[in-house]
């Protein structure tokens, strides 16, 4: 499944300062009945977002209409916990395309790379630069630039570099799970194949 391609992304941010938020928080175990990616993001951060009857809990961040964009700021460990692509799926359903946080869990990470989200990791001391002005200013813009590798706090200027594999990079790029990245080596295959043939 194709999604959008990614370049340079910039957005306001939420900010999550919540150290180890694991896959189950993300997308509670009793809402993975489905195979389709869509509707999961109707359930992101369920049990933090909404009480008992439903009603949405005034306290947590997704639901304080002073903070919007398509950035996810979360604390250290974050997707930590079950290897459930559907955490992956909930936050690119809700509509970010970027989650930054000083540490990843390998499993949530990659599944986020599969699927069109950016998984940006950045120094302990950065993260903290980009909360402060987020609490100083909730329209704070970051630029997350792919092709350059830079995250920057746009009002102040500065930034970051951070590390990706060159073949997710590519895919993200284009817009490519890894299906369509063998896709669009079809006449490359195609030919290595007839050469082949005996």
């Amino acid at each position: 499944m194709a999604y959008d391609k990614f370049t340079v992304l910039k957005s306001t941010a939420v900010p999550m300062p919540i150290e180890n938020v694991d896959t189950d928080q993300i997308i509670p175990a009793r809402f993975l009945k489905a195979t389709k990616r869509e509707g999961f993001g109707d359930n992101l951060f369920r049990d933090w977002r909404y009480n008992v009857d439903n009603t949405p809990k005034q306290d947590f961040v997704l639901n304080n209409p002073i903070y919007s964009g398509e950035i996810l700021v979360g604390g250290k460990n974050f997707g930590s916990g079950s290897s459930r692509e559907h955490a992956a799926w909930a936050i690119y359903d809700y509509g970010f395309r970027c989650v930054v946080s000083s540490f990843f869990a390998d499993i949530f990470k990659n599944n986020s790379l599969n699927i069109g989200i950016l998984p940006v990791q950045v120094s302990p001391e950065f993260l903290d630069k980009i909360f402060t002005a987020i609490e100083a200013d909730p329209k704070t813009e970051l630029e997350v630039n792919l092709p350059e590798q830079t995250i920057t706090i746009v009002a102040t200027g500065e930034k970051e570099s951070f590390d990706i594999n060159g073949y997710k990079k590519h895919n993200l790029m284009n817009g490519f799970d890894d299906i369509d990245y063998l896709q669009s080596m079809k006449a490359e295959i195609e030919t290595f194949a007839a050469g082949r043939l005996y």
